[in-house]
């Protein structure tokens, strides 16, 4: 069975897998884009950067239409069923997102093959997809990683919201990898998220912090839209 969409419009769910060929979205240009967010256990980066992109996707779109992104997320070694971490949710609640019907979901190959995007904690988890198959390497970068790409990508290159979020997005995802190997990390740790499990609440939270701070150019690339202060 294939797994449901999580998107950012309350109750959209998604129907049947696709292959990377002409039936996948990307191939066909249709109007739907998934961005998957990975971690290890899906009980804390993940879902904090599921919901944050969510919180920022809906908040910076206003009263567009946005039924064709989905946001979902899976984790390398998941908790499959297991809630979110009661520190990470509370970290959500630090940012107004929503936290509430989460369940961890261990990696599969459906959810690899139906993401436009994969955003990864670090980059074991970014090697871990990639050597799922699918084609993944060109559509999956660590969060940080894609973060520093986008920065460089010229907005007015990118489609205009009027032609679709999905389509600008697609766009943007095209763009950022063919910068990889030409802006590269400062650093080997640059790229990495670290994992906060059992860590106190004020470590959750600067994990939070982080994430959010590289979140914040991607949704403003996708949509065209700066955040409201």
């Amino acid at each position: 069975m294939s797994p449901q969409g999580r998107g950012i419009a309350s109750g959209h769910t998604s129907g049947g897998s696709h292959g990377w060929g002409d039936s996948h979205p990307a191939a066909a240009g249709g109007g739907t884009f998934r961005i998957l967010h990975v971690s290890t256990g899906n009980v804390c980066r993940s879902p904090i950067t599921e919901r944050l992109t969510r919180h920022a996707l809906a908040h910076r779109l206003g009263g567009i239409p946005a039924s064709d992104l989905i946001v979902e997320s899976a984790g390398t070694w998941g908790h499959e069923g297991a809630p979110m971490e009661a520190n990470a949710a509370a970290v959500l609640a630090d940012f107004g997102a929503d936290a509430s019907d989460f369940t961890g979901r261990e990696l599969l190959d459906e959810h690899v093959i139906r993401a436009d995007l994969v955003l990864t904690a670090t980059r074991d988890h970014r090697a871990q997809v990639i050597s799922m198959g699918h084609s993944a390497g060109l559509r999956t970068f660590t969060l940080k990683e894609f973060t520093r790409l986008v920065r460089a990508i010229d907005p007015a290159t990118l489609p205009p919201l009027d032609d679709g979020v999905a389509e600008r997005a697609r766009a943007l995802v095209r763009a950022a990898a063919a910068l990889r190997g030409w802006l590269l990390a400062p650093s080997p740790d640059a790229d990495e998220v670290y994992d906060p499990y059992g860590a106190p609440i004020t470590f959750f939270r600067s994990i939070g912090d982080e994430i959010n701070q590289a979140l914040d150019p991607v949704v403003t690339a996708l949509t065209g839209v700066t955040a409201r202060r």
